[in-house]
C-alpha cells in the first residue's frame, strides 16, 4: 500500500468546494494549474486559483441565483473551467457540463431540460444564437471571446462580468447535496441527466487514489473533455485531493507536442491515445529492417515475461539479463513519446484492446485499466500496480460491492451510485433496485482473483475509443425514416468514430445514381465518393437529434439485402451484428485506416 498522508480525507473535504479550499490551505504556493497563454506556458498556484474563484463567485452572486439552481459550462479544459465550477459549487449551484462541439438542438434540449440559468461558453455564440430564443430559462450568457451582438441583452463578455477583486465567501454545505447533472446518451435519442452528489464524487476520487499512487510531485496532462465524468473525477478532482499539478493541453491536435514540453508523470486517457501511438509503432515497424523488427519483438517478449515475474505470475528467466540493453534500444524510445517521465498511466472510458495494453506493459509502462459509468461517479473498478491483469477491468474499489445477476448483468452497490436521473423516475427505477443495486447494462464474469472481465452489453450500446456512448438501434431507426434505406447498421465499438453499412432501396438508388450521372447497375457506382457524400448528407439529416459526437463519417453502400438465407438475420429477422461485421470487415477496416 502506498503512502497516503498527502491525501485530503473525505471527512476534511465534505464537498467538492471544501476539497478545493482545503488544498489551497495546505499547499498555497504549490503549482495547481499550468496552461498555455500568450505564446507560453504559465503556472497558477493554489492560492492564486482561490483568488480567481472568488471573482467568479462574486459575479455569480450578482445574478441572484439560489442554491440548487443549474448553471452550464461549455469550455475546453482550462483554468476558467475550474474557476467557474468551484465558484458555482461554493454557492450550492448545480453544474451542468456541455461538450464544446455539439449540435445546437442538443444544447437546447439539455439547457431546457435542466433549466439552465447561466451559460458560460468560449466562442460558440455563432451557433448558440441559432437556438438562443428557445433557451427561455437562461438569464445570462457569458462569453470568453469578443462578441458584437447588440440584439441579445442577456449576453455579456466575461471581462465585463467579473469584478477585479473579491473575497471568497465560505458557507457550510451538505455533502449529500446535488453537485452536478451530467447528460449521457441512453437508449433513446435524447440524453439522460445523471445526478451526482458532492459525496458521490469525493468518495469516488478518494477510493480511486487508494489504488493510484498520485502525489504532490506529479504532473498530470489534462486533455479529455472535462464534460466527461472520467476526466472530471480522475483528471481534476483527484489532482486536488492528491495535491498534484494539472497541465491543460492546448488541444488533441497538439497533444504529442505538449507531452514533450510538459513531460507528465501521470496520464489519464481513453484508449484512443494508446491506439494512435500503437498504430504509429506498427507503421514504422513495417518500414523497418528485419533486424529492427526482430529486436522489437524480442524486447516485447522479454518485457512481458518480466512483467509476469514482477506480478508473481511467472518465474525468473535468463533472458532478463538482456533487458538493460533492450530498454534503451527499444522500450525507452517508445515511452519517450509520452515525454520520458511517465510512471503511471490510467486508461478508462472504453475497453483497451488487449494487444495494445500488452505492448505498453511489456515495454515497462505501468498501465492500469479501469471501468466505470457516469452513473457511478464514475470508477467501479481498477487494476492495481501489484495485481494488474491488463485484459481485465480490475478489482472493485474499496467499499464498492459488485455481483453478477440475471443474464450475467454486472450489478454495483456503493456510495458512489448516482442519486438518479434528473426528472426521470422511471429510468432511475429501471436502473437501480429498491435495495440499491445498480444494473450497469454490461455483462461480466468475476475471476477467482476478484478481477472483473466485461464480456458484452445487455442493451447494445456502442462505446467509441474516446469513451463516448451511442445507441446504434435508435440511430438505425432514425436513418431508416429516409426511404433511400432498406437496412442500416451503425458500428464503431472501440473505434474513434462511427460508420454505417446501408442496404439501399433499389428504386431510390436508381434515381439517386441518375441524378449524379452514375450507372446504377455498375457495381463501382456504389463506391463512388459523390454517391457516398450524398448518402452521408441524408444520414446526417436523420440523426440530427443525437449528440454531436454521434456523427456518421463514412457509409458503405450495398444493394444485396441482409436475409435469413445469407445468414445475416435471425429467424425472427433480427440483425446478426457480429455476422455483418465479419462479412464486411475488410471494408470497415479500410474506412478506419484513414483515422
Amino acid at each position: 500500500m502506498h503512502n497516503t498522508d498527502h491525501l485530503i480525507e473525505p471527512a476534511d473535504a465534505v464537498t467538492l468546494h471544501g476539497l478545493f479550499l482545503e488544498r489551497a490551505r495546505r499547499s498555497p504556493d504549490s503549482v495547481a494549474y499550468r496552461h498555455f497563454c500568450g505564446e507560453r506556458w504559465q503556472d497558477i498556484s493554489w492560492i492564486e486559483a482561490k483568488r480567481q474563484v472568488a471573482r467568479w463567485q462574486a459575479a455569480l452572486l450578482s445574478e441572484g441565483l439560489s442554491p440548487g439552481d443549474r448553471v452550464g459550462i461549455m469550455l475546453r479544459n482550462s483554468p476558467e473551467w475550474v474557476y467557474f465550477d468551484q465558484a458555482a459549487l461554493s454557492l450550492g449551484l448545480v453544474v451542468v457540463p456541455f461538450f464544446t462541439v455539439d449540435r445546437p438542438e442538443n444544447v437546447a434540449f439539455i439547457a431546457n431540460d435542466a433549466e439552465i440559468r447561466v451559460l458560460l461558453f468560449e466562442n460558440q455564440w455563432k451557433y448558440l444564437k441559432q437556438v438562443s430564443d428557445a433557451l427561455v430559462s437562461v438569464k445570462r450568457f457569458i462569453s470568453l471571446s469578443e462578441i458584437d451582438d447588440e440584439n441579445e441583452a442577456r449576453l455579456v463578455h466575461a471581462s465585463l462580468w467579473l469584478p477585479e477583486e473579491a473575497v471568497l465567501i465560505d458557507s457550510p454545505m451538505d455533502k449529500d447535496a446535488l453537485a452536478t447533472i451530467i447528460y449521457t446518451s441512453g437508449t433513446t435519442g435524447h440524453p439522460k441527466g445523471v445526478m451526482l452528489s458532492h459525496h458521490n464524487i469525493v468518495s469516488n476520487a478518494y477510493k480511486g487514489l487508494l489504488c493510484f499512487p498520485i502525489g504532490p510531485g506529479d504532473v498530470m496532462l489534462s486533455f479529455l473533455p472535462l464534460s466527461h465524468s472520467f476526466e472530471r473525477t480522475v483528471g481534476y478532482y483527484v489532482s486536488i485531493m492528491a495535491g498534484s499539478t494539472i497541465a491543460f493541453s492546448r488541444s488533441i491536435q497538439f497533444l504529442l507536442d505538449d507531452m514533450q514540453v510538459i513531460r507528465p508523470t501521470v496520464l489519464v486517457s481513453v484508449p484512443r491515445i494508446y491506439e494512435r501511438i500503437y498504430n504509429s509503432i506498427r507503421a514504422n515497424l513495417e518500414k523497418a529492417s528485419p533486424f529492427s523488427r526482430w529486436l522489437f519483438s524480442l524486447a516485447q517478449k522479454i518485457g512481458w515475461n518480466r512483467f509476469l515475474h514482477e506480478q508473481g505470475r511467472g518465474g525468473w528467466k535468463l533472458s532478463f539479463l538482456l533487458w538493460p540493453v533492450l530498454k534503451p534500444l527499444v522500450a525507452d524510445k517508445v515511452l519517450d513519446r509520452f515525454g520520458g517521465r511517465l510512471r503511471l498511466s490510467i486508461s478508462g472510458g472504453a475497453p483497451l484492446q488487449p494487444a495494445i495494453s500488452k505492448l505498453f506493459v511489456s515495454l515497462g509502462l505501468t498501465l492500469l485499466q479501469g471501468y466505470g459509468l457516469t452513473e457511478t461517479s464514475p470508477i467501479i473498478s481498477a487494476n492495481r500496480i501489484h495485481a494488474n491483469f491488463p485484459d481485465s477491468a480490475g478489482l472493485p474499489l474499496d467499499g464498492i460491492e459488485v455481483r453478477v445477476g440475471e443474464n450475467d448483468a454486472l450489478l454495483v452497490r456503493s456510495p458512489c451510485n448516482m442519486l438518479g436521473y434528473w426528472k426521470n423516475l422511471e429510468a432511475t427505477r429501471a436502473m437501480i433496485s429498491d435495495d440499491g443495486w445498480l444494473n450497469t447494462g454490461d455483462t461480466a464474469r468475476i475471476s477467482e482473483t476478484g478481477h472483473i472481465y466485461i464480456t458484452g452489453r445487455i442493451k447494445e450500446i456502442i462505446v467509441m475509443s474516446n469513451g463516448e456512448k451511442v445507441p446504434p438501434a435508435d440511430m438505425q431507426h432514425a436513418i431508416l425514416r429516409d426511404s433511400l434505406f432498406e437496412q442500416v447498421m451503425v458500428c464503431g465499438e472501440g473505434r474513434p468514430g462511427l460508420v454505417a453499412l446501408a442496404v439501399l432501396n433499389a428504386d431510390a438508388w436508381m434515381k439517386l445514381a441518375h441524378e449524379l450521372g452514375l450507372d446504377p447497375d455498375a457495381p463501382e457506382s456504389l463506391n463512388d465518393r459523390r454517391a457516398e457524400r450524398k448518402v452521408i448528407e441524408r444520414v446526417s439529416r436523420q440523426v440530427s437529434e443525437f449528440p454531436g459526437y454521434a456523427r456518421i463519417s463514412r457509409v458503405l453502400l450495398l444493394l444485396e439485402p441482409w436475409s435469413v438465407e445469407n445468414g445475416l438475420l435471425t429467424p425472427t429477422l433480427k440483425l446478426k451484428r457480429q455476422k455483418v461485421l465479419e462479412k464486411f470487415s475488410k471494408e470497415i477496416e479500410a474506412f478506419y485506416s484513414i483515422y
